[in-house]
């Protein structure tokens, strides 16, 4: 812990950017050299300013050590970059945080296929069957998937992910010890307990709209490559696709309705040069050569619906159902148990989030529980 003090230092220095920082560990050759340098040593650094080193000359060191403390206290694995355990393919991007906090096991991520799925907040049940689709699918063939834990497209992947079985990462924009948002409880633990949640903020950080972005530039720097699935043309996924591009990540993206305003974004990094991809296979393809130890060419999901052998729904035990389901899920099914409704009416019926509904309804027909019909209406079978 005496080393990592100095490196909690430097990442929590007022006015300093990763980039900065990277450049003082550049010159210094490590957190402890930065922080015993003098005022007028960082000045030497090409590029740096008076603004630039007025937080470097604050050498107070309790606030490191409380957040070692904190970490301490609720399990949270602090990662320097001198660490084994730090990333080489993270550390080599432009900006590389200076730490890492993780609550979780953290895959060892330069020797696997990581993949980021990334995608709009408020999105359509096109782009959740999707995102749930390429998480689980992706996963079951061993890739690691890796997402912001966010509304919409990211809880989705993610949920697909955990169902596929490989561990499963989720990058934060505020402390590990925050879930959000707070409906996302269950996934945090899930994924916690299979995988990591990661973030550059110490515990405590509270989440704020200004740290999204910059954790965007993780998703894509731990994978070898991301998805878009659903971005309109102002979204945090063309962020994370724009960083993907800069770092040499491949990006694919999901052709979506091209009258949807919530597809226009990704519409249009595919006529700007983004891969597309029509289903995880197509991602699968691209990576099979590069991680034969690691990858299998067919998931067991998809290849039941290629023989058209999905999951039996011929009939379901209502009560041994509903006692095997949780939360949103359990309140959906529990809903249509009465009688067959439309998406509408289950929200109204349930009071639940347009989203939760339509995650919770994903999830139930994954499963072979519900079935939508002709008229549109779901049904619970059984």
């Amino acid at each position: 812990m005496s080393k990592q003090k100095y490196w909690v230092w430097l990442a929590e220095c007022s006015g300093l950017s990763a980039a900065n920082a990277g450049k003082l560990l550049e010159h210094f050759g490590s957190a402890e050299a930065v922080y015993k340098a003098k005022g007028n040593e960082y000045m030497e650094i090409s590029g740096f300013r008076l603004k630039n080193v007025k937080g470097l000359l604050d050498k107070n060191l309790e606030k490191a050590d409380e957040i070692l403390l904190s970490c301490a206290e609720i399990g949270c694995e602090v990662i320097t970059q001198d660490g084994t355990s730090y990333p080489q393919r993270l550390k080599n991007i432009y900006d590389p945080p200076v730490v890492l906090y993780v609550k979780g096991k953290l895959p060892r991520i330069d020797e696997m296929p990581v993949f980021g799925i990334v995608g709009t907040r408020i999105c359509t049940p096109y782009g959740i069957t999707h995102a749930t689709r390429a998480g689980q699918q992706l996963s079951e063939c061993g890739f690691v998937v890796v997402t912001g834990l966010a509304k919409g497209i990211d809880t989705a992947a993610t949920l697909g992910a955990l169902r596929g079985g490989t561990p499963t990462i989720g990058v934060v924009g505020c402390g590990v010890d925050f879930v959000y948002p707070p409906e996302n409880t269950q996934i945090y633990r899930d994924v916690e307990n299979f995988g990591a949640i990661v973030s550059e903020y110490p515990p405590g950080t509270e989440p704020h709209k200004t740290r999204f972005p910059m954790r965007n530039r993780i998703i894509s720097g731990l994978s070898v490559g991301i998805a878009v699935v659903e971005a309109p043309m102002r979204s945090g996924a063309l962020i994370t696709a724009a960083r993907a591009l800069e770092q040499g990540r491949d990006v694919f993206v999901l052709p979506g309705n091209v009258d949807a305003d919530k597809c226009e974004g990704s519409n249009r990094l595919i006529r700007e040069g983004a891969t597309p991809f029509l289903s995880p296979e197509n991602i699968i393809d691209e990576y099979i050569g590069l991680f034969e130890d690691k990858l299998t060419l067919k998931s067991p999901s998809a290849d039941k619906k290629a023989k058209g052998n999905a999951p039996k729904t011929d009939y379901v035990e209502l009560g041994k159902l509903l006692r095997e389901l949780s939360g949103d899920e359990k309140e959906v099914a529990e809903t249509l148990a009465k009688e067959p409704l439309l998406t509408d009416e289950i929200i109204i019926a349930t009071g639940l989030p347009a989203q939760s509904v339509l995650t919770a309804l994903t999830m139930l027909e994954l499963s072979g529980f519900t079935v939508r019909g002709v008229s549109g209406k779901y049904s619970l079978l059984g």
